[in-house]
């Protein structure tokens, strides 16, 4: 996901930041903003979701 991400925003991205956590968790921020909870979706996210969410951020 991490590399779909990067070649889709290249132009956009200033950064991006992976947090391992023990706990279950997988979390996706956008500017402080949380986009994804696996711990809420009791699921993995699919990258284009997170893309497409990406793209409505400015």
């Amino acid at each position: 996901m991490t590399q779909k991400i990067l070649v889709e925003f290249k132009q956009r991205i200033s950064q991006l930041e992976l947090k391992p956590f023990t706990d279950g968790r997988f979390e996706v921020f956008v500017n402080s903003r949380k986009i994804f909870s696996k711990l809420a979706e009791h699921r993995f996210p699919e990258a284009s979701g997170i893309i497409a969410e990406l793209r409505t951020h400015k």
